[in-house]
């Protein structure tokens, strides 16, 4: 397969790296690797898949051409659209066209939130009650001089939208009640700090995400009827580790299984792998998902922008 990079900033040089061999051409206004300026001047028989790396403005009519053209697409996240019609016309493109378009959610793809999904699906911690995340990275000051990431919701959009689909991953719905619980600008113009919850879902979600955590770190607790369950940190800022308590009843200590990883990130090259044997098999596009994040996320980001207002 012959893929594209669109955007050569810090995604797409890891698009291009872990396409390997597949790689075949790179698309960027400015920078001085790209062979191309313009998607429009790239010949399409050059290229069968794009990986698109932009910001988010203008990724609807990128994805519109790259769709009716017959391309494959990757397109990192969030799919993020004005309105609804807008991914529906995607899907409607795909599926006329034949071409496979996914939104990128590499932690889809982290051993350990594998391994949560697999524990979650065995049933072995009974009723879920509870499920608090907390995602935190140190770039407040990186995201204020950019001239396109410092606006609107912020934090929320960029690490809120991973969290979001992480509990779809988990648990197959969430409840339409999320809200905005707090939402701070401690030193940006956009949200820096934002916490939501849901009350009405089961589990009742609470999920916490910043840029001013000066060690990139990422924490899940799950509370259930039979045990819990918990993630600390992930590869790419290891060591990470899951551990599964089995609970005693009617008190006591918990038996745990705990496994601790140290190792690259293997996130990117298996959501690589994924996305070309999906393009290789055909497989149709479903963008439901992206639907209820986009309009999940359009809602709280105006809830957010209210706040600190």
């Amino acid at each position: 397969m012959k893929s594209l990079v669109v955007g050569l900033g810090v995604q797409g040089q890891k698009r291009k790296r872990f396409a390997g061999a597949d790689f075949v051409g790179a698309v960027d206004p400015v920078h001085k690797d790209a062979q191309f300026r313009q998607l429009a001047d790239v010949p399409l028989a050059s290229f069968d898949a794009a990986l698109v790396c932009t910001p988010d403005e203008p990724k609807m009519e990128l994805l519109g051409y790259l769709l009716r053209s017959g391309k494959h697409v990757l397109v990192e996240k969030p799919l993020w659209a004005p309105d609804d019609a807008q991914i529906n016309e995607l899907q409607r493109l795909a599926h006329a066209s034949g071409a496979y378009c996914y939104t990128a959610y590499n932690h889809r793809f982290e051993p350990h939130f594998a391994a949560m999904k697999a524990v979650i699906d065995s049933g072995r911690l009974g009723q879920i009650y509870r499920c608090r995340m907390f995602y935190g990275n140190g770039t407040a000051r990186l995201v204020r001089e950019s001239e396109w990431r410092d606006q609107g919701a912020g934090v929320l959009p960029d690490l809120g939208s991973h969290l979001l689909d992480t509990a779809l991953f988990w648990f197959g719905a969430v409840a339409d009640d999320l809200r905005v619980t707090s939402a701070s600008r401690f030193e940006n113009r956009a949200p820096d700090h934002v916490v939501i919850a849901s009350e009405g879902t089961s589990p009742k979600l609470e999920l916490e995400m910043t840029l001013l955590m000066w060690r990139n770190h990422f924490t899940c607790d799950i509370l259930a009827e039979k045990g819990s369950a918990h993630i600390e940190s992930l590869c790419k800022w290891g060591p990470s580790t899951l551990n599964v308590r089995t609970r005693i009843l009617p008190s006591g200590r918990p038996p745990e299984e705990t496994e601790t990883l140290v190792q690259e990130d293997p996130t990117w090259a298996l959501e690589y792998a994924h996305f070309r044997a999906a393009c290789l098999e055909r497989r149709r596009t479903d963008l439901a998902t992206d639907l209820w994040l986009n309009r999940t996320l359009r809602s709280l980001s105006d809830d957010a922008v209210r706040k600190v207002a």
